[in-house]
């Protein structure tokens, strides 16, 4: 098994899909159809899993680097013999500013480029079509090389010659100073779209960096650490599904979240349970475009949801049956399986999304204003739920697959909801039904401070009657639940930072193998809304500065070896540090409280 870790790779977007870029130039995951759909390079899961790679031939270092706000990647290989950069994106289409990712070609585009000497080059593409499952013959068709097999059409050109094997193809070739050669792969429906037709790599390569850059220009971000959080809201548009403006919380499955391995999760989907975390960041970093875009499209896929179960989790165009299944065809990443596509969670309950998605048409509430009669029956059916079921136990934040308990976090989740709805005054409820609910929203909070808080322990625990610590009690200040500086909240801070926290990495619980990103920045807030600015901006330049040399950060990080860990790019990771910067930039300039979304 070719040993790459996740922080090796890099990421390229097309607001449809994304692909992996190991740092040896090698693309190892692509999902062309969109984020979900079957693979056709997944040597991420598995050496036999289908890629694409253009390396030298010999021994290389290697720097790389994002063009300046962009998805499209620059890696330049030094060898003894001199250096080459290969220039990747998946190419955008025509679309400009908040309409970019609309309809994009389906291309990956490859540019080679000699710097320096005279370079050997190898070239190895290996298709794999839906998860590995397929081997397609190859086929010339005039100077494309064409591969089809479940109803996917590949299409490759290059300006090198090619080597036919059968189902793979390979070349050698010899790069200059000064040299380019290129490369494009083009993806279609077999039976639904016609033949894709070769790219004009350098043409669509200038056009993408142009689209990219014309996104980045209608988009500003006034706070501290702006480059960094400019890169992060880029990468959560790498995330975005554009042609309804969901974020997915990773672009990949099954990449192991502990160090040991087998805690594997299909992460291609979209949470409405995170839905104001993402939707603050995006306020935060990109516009209210984006935001009321995302908000939309969520009271659509929710739909009239009565007094059912909200989903957690559906597709990006809104799917609610997720079912998990095994896939064996694939052995796992660097051998960790199993291998698992859909996510068996979302049939879960959760009390806490009705908070998020409530507290997140607060946040929205002037863009909102006046409420559609959609919005304002959802919202109501959503108060509606959070008052009949608030007193039952559930799966909770971390989508635990054993017992249901009474979770702090989704007794807080359903006391926002009522809070949210009181806020928001006759715009939402009769004066009879907002003293209905403030009532409710008060006897919530009694049990939460009752029945959350534990002596014995000296903090609030993951869920009401037991003694485990959970860093998720982090999230009381961050919705304006508790002051940070409430001796109560103080102690959890300090207990966390004790007992869950090892090189400013925070674990969710005491046997949690690794640092949770989020959690960690998470405790940066807290620190920040206890006053503790100056430990906040540090602990907050630490955990920023351990994402990869691309600014990619996964869901988990080991402390012992530094080693990310989980699906890759963790969406919940890059809107973590967006709102910790956030929070610490509102304390530097004197307007940071104890109130607001979490984030």
């Amino acid at each position: 098994m070719r040993a790459s870790h996740i922080e090796d790779y890099g990421y390229l977007a097309d607001g449809r899909s994304g692909a992996l870029v190991g740092r040896d130039g090698s693309v190892d995951w692509w999902c062309p159809a969109r984020f979900d759909a079957p693979s056709v390079f997944a040597r991420l899961l598995d050496d036999d899993g289908g890629h694409w790679s253009i390396r030298p031939a010999g021994e290389y270092d290697v720097q790389r680097h994002y063009l300046d706000d962009t998805l499209v990647l620059r890696t330049v290989f030094t060898t003894g013999d001199g250096s080459v950069s290969i220039t990747d994106a998946l190419a955008l289409d025509r679309g400009r500013g908040h309409d970019i990712g609309r309809n994009p070609p389906c291309v990956l585009l490859r540019q080679v480029e000699g710097l320096s000497g005279r370079v050997p080059m190898v070239m190895s593409y290996a298709p794999r079509f839906e998860y590995g499952r397929v081997r397609a013959h190859l086929r010339w068709h005039g100077e494309t090389l064409s591969a089809s097999a479940t109803g996917a059409t590949l299409g490759m050109t290059a300006t090198v010659p090619v080597d036919r094997h059968r189902t793979d193809a390979s070349a050698s070739f010899l790069v200059e100073a000064g040299q380019r050669e290129t490369f494009s792969l083009a993806y279609s429906s077999t039976y639904h779209q016609p033949e894709p037709m070769p790219a004009d790599v350098p043409a669509a390569l200038s056009d993408t960096v142009e689209a990219w850059h014309s996104w980045a220009a209608t988009h500003s971000y006034p706070g501290l650490y702006a480059p960094l959080v400019r890169r992060n809201v880029l990468i959560l548009q790498g995330l975005t599904y554009q042609l309804g403006g969901p974020v997915v919380a990773a672009a990949t499955t099954s990449v192991p979240v502990r160090p040991e391995g087998n805690d594997n999760y299909d992460y291609r989907y979209v949470w409405l349970r995170d839905f104001n975390l993402t939707l603050r960041a995006l306020s935060i970093a990109a516009c209210p475009v984006e935001a009321v875009r995302l908000f939309e499209w969520m009271a659509e896929a929710i739909g009239d949801v009565g007094l059912e179960p909200v989903p957690i989790m559906v597709g990006v165009e809104g799917e609610r049956d997720l079912t998990e299944r095994r896939l064996d065809a694939l052995g796992g990443h660097i051998g960790s399986g199993p291998v698992l596509l859909g996510n068996d969670a979302w049939h879960q309950r959760q009390q806490d999304v009705l908070g998020k998605i409530v507290d997140a048409a607060w946040l929205l509430r002037n863009n909102l204003d006046p409420l559609s009669e959609d919005v304002r029956r959802l919202l109501r059916d959503l108060v509606e739920q959070a008052m009949n079921t608030w007193r039952l136990p559930d799966s909770g934040i971390w989508e635990l697959r054993d017992d249901l308990r009474h979770h702090l976090t989704s007794k807080v989740g359903c006391w926002v909801t009522l809070d949210r709805a009181v806020r928001f005054g006759e715009r939402l409820g009769s004066p009879a039904e907002l003293e209905r609910w403030a009532t409710t929203r008060d006897e919530i909070r009694d049990a939460i401070l009752r029945d959350g808080w534990n002596p014995r322990v000296g903090a609030f625990t993951g869920a009401f009657g037991i003694d485990q610590l959970d860093a998720s009690a982090l999230v009381l200040p961050l919705v304006g639940f508790l002051p940070a500086t409430d001796w109560r909240m103080r102690a959890t801070i300090d207990r966390v930072e004790r007992d869950l926290t090892t090189d400013g990495l925070v674990r969710r619980w005491p046997h949690d193998s690794a640092g949770f990103v989020l959690c960690s920045f998470w405790l940066v807030q807290c620190l920040t809304l206890a006053g503790e600015w100056d430990r906040a901006a540090t602990l907050f330049e630490s955990i920023a500065g351990r994402a990869n040399d691309l600014g990619l950060l996964a869901e988990q990080i080991d402390p012992r070896t530094g080693r990310q860990l989980g699906n890759f790019p963790q969406a919940f990771s890059h809107i973590g540090l967006i709102s910790a910067a956030w929070r610490l930039t509102q304390a530097a300039i004197g307007q940071s409280g104890s109130t607001g979304t979490a984030g």
